[in-house]
């Protein structure tokens, strides 16, 4: 046989740029996941940040993440934020480059409580005797060296893009150049990455779309937590704290408000003043409500919250539920429009339910905070316990997405399944499927 030849109009085989292949450097290794010990998720915080993994912190300039970073930053030096080292003080990596240590970053730390030995600044210092700041991926095994040495538990990287160095934040594969080894980093000396990131100017109302640069930021992050302004403070000054993405935990954390107060520190020069945080009460409205609700217009924002005073009271004097149908009713009656009640229901987060034949939904108020468990919120766990979300819940939540959507018309509400086959309807006045129905008749 003669020496194959590709065709004319065949494309050549590619050139990797890798001649670690035909060295025998280079090979593909397939592992079995049954010998893949499976792990349950360690939290550094609670729900929230899981060791072994980077976390995003983001918002405005000027809305306080920085501050609530070093607010976890001190918790976990004092060995008081709920998660697994809870009473077991533990050392923070920060790596920052827009505050100074001096005027800013240590007087937070100590209007937070932190316990200051356990902080360590992380510089670099080149061949050339210069300090400069952390570069990924570049400084990758000093980060690695210096993690173990202090048994580290968390590396704030303040701002995170500020710790890619030469490479370009709006490129993905660049981006996931340098976050991927560090995750991985992360995850073999049994820490977590929070990063501090700013929003970008798109005005959207999306939690994950307003993150700045690449998507590959949000992509590897296997958490994502923001901060924003309450559009319905009139002060300017609280703050709403959500986990609008959370891959290994609960997507149902409460959202949390804070301000900052001004704090005096003590120093040899004189007295210093700086911001310490302090938490306020749980908010029944989602970070995604809470945007949406600042992209409103002035005039929607305030239809919204007039009819959602109007809704709470209503609800309450129906004894905490009440049919659908007639809250849209009387809604118009009390001249609010049935937009305004709909974005009301939102940010009261009213329970739907629903029950009778012809089906009909309800609007339930939300079960009240636990009493004592205020500080057990606080720190991020919600009150009620995991579950498992199963075929018939998520059923069940369909069917009642469909009766908000179509209303409570008999003529457009959804129909009972048959008592006999899974998968039919019941006919009205019947309470089988019309197939059952039919067949019935024939055996009869």
């Amino acid at each position: 046989m003669g020496e194959y030849a590709p065709a004319d109009d065949m494309e050549p085989m590619p050139d990797y740029g890798d001649d670690e292949t035909s060295t025998g450097l280079r090979h593909v290794v397939l592992t079995s996941a049954a010998t893949i010990r499976p792990r349950p998720v360690f939290w550094l915080w609670k729900n929230r940040l899981a060791l072994g993994t980077l976390g995003l912190l983001a918002g405005r300039e000027g809305v306080g993440k920085s501050t609530l970073g070093y607010w976890i930053a001190a918790r976990i030096t004092q060995g008081d934020l709920y998660g697994c080292f809870q009473g077991t003080p533990k050392a923070v990596l920060v790596c920052a480059t827009e505050d100074s240590w001096e005027h800013t970053i240590v007087p937070r730390l100590m209007a937070a409580g932190a316990d200051l030995a356990l902080v360590y600044r992380v510089d670099v210092v080149t061949a050339l005797d210069i300090t400069v700041g952390m570069s990924l991926p570049r400084d990758l095994e000093g980060v690695e060296r210096a993690a173990k040495e202090v048994d580290a538990a968390l590396m704030l990287l303040d701002p995170l893009v500020s710790r890619l160095g030469d490479l370009d934040t709006h490129k993905d594969a660049e981006v996931r150049q340098a976050l991927e080894p560090l995750v991985a980093i992360a995850d073999r000396v049994n820490m977590a990455i929070l990063g501090i990131i700013h929003h970008n100017k798109s005005g959207s109302a999306d939690p994950l779309q307003v993150i700045m640069a690449s998507k590959a930021f949000t992509a590897v992050a296997r958490s994502v937590h923001t901060v924003v302004p309450d559009p319905d403070d009139d002060t300017d000054t609280r703050r709403l704290f959500g986990t609008p993405k959370n891959n290994l935990g609960r997507g149902d954390l409460p959202t949390l408000t804070f301000t900052i107060a001004s704090h005096s520190i003590d120093t040899d020069e004189g007295t210093a003043w700086t911001g310490r945080l302090e938490w306020g009460e749980e908010m029944a409205a989602s970070i995604s409500d809470a945007m949406r609700r600042a992209s409103d217009s002035h005039e929607d924002r305030s239809a919204t919250s007039e009819a959602a005073d109007w809704l709470s009271d209503y609800v309450a004097s129906q004894g905490g539920q009440v049919a659908s149908a007639d809250a849209k009713k009387a809604c118009r009656v009390a001249g609010h429009t049935i937009d305004a009640i709909h974005r009301a229901r939102m940010r009261l987060r009213l329970k739907v339910t629903s029950s009778g034949y012809p089906r009909a939904t309800y609007w339930e108020l939300p079960e009240p905070p636990v009493v004592g468990q205020s500080s057990d919120l606080l720190r991020g766990d919600p009150t009620t316990t995991t579950t498992t979300t199963t075929e018939a819940q998520l059923l069940q939540s369909s069917r009642l997405l469909q009766l908000e959507r179509h209303g409570d018309d008999p003529a457009t509400t959804e129909r009972p399944p048959c008592a006999i086959c899974p998968t039919g309807t019941a006919l009205p006045g019947r309470g089988i499927c019309s197939k059952c129905d039919a067949a019935s008749r024939a055996a009869s």
